[in-house]
């Protein structure tokens, strides 16, 4: 294990993340601790601490700082197509690692850290909600939807189906599995002949 030693703050925070990703990715989100985080990075406890109040909150940081996704749409013309592209991305990188396990360890902590869900819904859950949401009312001002369709829930019923195998069954999340999904939504989300 090497020890590094730091002396800037914005370098104690980096190595602080970094050094979290790397205990986790060996020992598991569980067996993670804030004292082998530090000694990892080089600083001492309460340093992890001033920055973070939580472990949880730490490796929540930390995945969506140091390995930031970057999920943006596209506007092509074809929202099949765009809506397509943006989840055959989050299918390769939630349905590997190295972003794959963390982010499901970062789900699992949600469920017991109100904290960690605030902030996980903050940070990444609602953003992309937005982004989603944007795309599809671009999509129904151009015609492409119909103009009644609940945008809101629309967005929930594409993410819907990649958590439910990603969390629940646990069957692969293919491009194959995207292209059912929204074969079968587009059929009900069509604006109407």
């Amino acid at each position: 294990m090497a020890v590094r030693r730091v002396t800037r703050p914005a370098d104690r925070t980096e190595a602080i993340m970094r050094a979290a990703l790397e205990l986790a990715g060996e020992v598991g989100y569980a067996r993670l601790s804030i004292e082998a985080v530090a000694a990892r990075a080089g600083v001492g406890k309460h340093t992890v601490y001033r920055r973070w109040p939580s472990k949880g909150v730490l490796f929540l940081d930390s995945i969506l700082t140091v390995n930031e996704p970057r999920l943006d749409y596209r506007d092509t013309g074809d929202i099949v197509a765009d809506l397509r592209e943006q989840m055959v991305a989050v299918v390769d990188l939630v349905g590997r690692p190295p972003w794959g396990p963390l982010y499901r360890a970062v789900l699992g902590e949600a469920q017991h850290s109100p904290e960690v869900a605030a902030a996980l819904n903050e940070r990444f859950v609602r953003a992309q909600a937005e982004k989603t949401t944007a795309r599809l009312r671009a999509a129904r001002d151009q015609g492409q939807l119909s103009p009644g369709f609940d945008l809101d829930l629309a967005s929930e019923l594409l993410v819907g189906p990649l958590y439910f195998r990603l969390l629940i069954s646990e069957e692969p999340l293919t491009h194959n599995y995207i292209d059912r999904v929204l074969e079968a939504l587009f059929a009900g989300m069509g604006p109407k002949a």
